[in-house]
């Protein structure tokens, strides 16, 4: 990893991307706070708000003004497209905690908006690995079944936070359903039941439960994290072990790190991708993009 440093005498560019669709402060003071630290520490800024529709505008805007960091402010959502827009390219993606749950943000320790901020002079060049699945980018987390039908709720709720996605999570258990999943990976083939299965690249979600204890971002693999069915009295024991980092432990769980794979399902179920419901699908196809993308973290301590 190397620091984020601009040449002497010449600010740095960077292109800071807003999606006021995701639940968090106000763009005003957002905007205010880029106009500070864009004195403080010295860079170019330019901004564009997305107003819909977004992801061709965005290419012809980094083509145009050659940012040499593209700031997303903005959800999971926002950040899988930045990803998708960056993925193999030099530019550099920023992460700005501006929604709902900002999962990737907390998995590199960008805890708020501020550190953020202060990342695009002092922070760390790192690059990771993304998931290919079904031709669409993931750089957090995606799933099939449970969680996935719950983020679908959730979705649709203009009720935000832990507690609207548990009370979800709780309703969506009266519905439990139990998959078979043929699972190929690495030149190894299974069959498993499982109520959901999460194709992991992160380790956590942006709730806090740990879904992938062992999970690295830039180690080339990702994991596929096998939900099995469970008794509903045993939701509170799951759920436990999540936010303590011990799923692994847990008996209905099993966790299987791979470079390839692919999932069918024995009936159609709600696949979601970094927080985007992407719709109904029977066969998942996944392969990881080594160190594809570059963003900024924490420097070392």
């Amino acid at each position: 990893m190397t620091q984020a440093q601009k040449p002497p005498g010449k600010p740095v560019k960077i292109l800071f991307v807003i999606n006021h669709k995701s639940g968090r402060g106000n763009d005003d003071s957002l905007k205010d706070l880029i106009a500070e630290q864009a004195k403080s520490q010295d860079f170019d800024p330019q901004i564009y708000s997305m107003s819909g529709n977004d992801e061709a505008r965005i290419r012809a805007e980094i083509k145009r003004f050659s940012p040499a960091i593209v700031a997303a402010a903005g959800g999971d959502g926002t950040i899988k497209m930045m990803a998708e827009i960056l993925a193999g390219t030099k530019t550099v993606l920023a992460i700005i905690p501006y929604g709902s749950a900002n999962g990737m943000a907390k998995e590199l320790a960008i805890n708020d908006i501020n550190i953020a901020l202060q990342l695009l002079s002092k922070g760390e060049k790192k690059a990771i690995d993304l998931i290919n699945i079904n031709n669409e980018v993931c750089i957090h987390l995606a799933d099939v079944g449970l969680n996935a039908r719950v983020v679908k709720r959730f979705e649709k709720d203009p009720r935000r936070g832990k507690l609207t996605y548990a009370k979800h999570l709780f309703g969506e258990m009266f519905f439990l359903k139990n998959y078979r999943f043929q699972i190929a990976y690495d030149d190894k083939e299974i069959r498993r039941k499982g109520v959901s299965i999460t194709f992991a690249n992160a380790s956590k979600y942006g709730t806090g439960a740990v879904i992938n204890p062992k999970g690295v971002i830039d180690d080339g693999r990702f994991e596929l994290v096998i939900v099995k069915p469970f008794p509903r009295v045993q939701l509170l024991s799951i759920a436990w072990k999540m936010f303590r980092g011990q799923l692994h432990t847990s008996d209905y769980v099993e966790i299987i790190p791979c470079t390839n794979a692919s999932v069918v399902s024995n009936r159609k179920t709600t696949l979601q991708i970094d927080g985007e419901v992407i719709g109904k699908v029977k066969e998942i196809n996944l392969f990881v993009m080594p160190k594809a993308l570059t963003v900024l973290v924490p420097p070392t301590p």
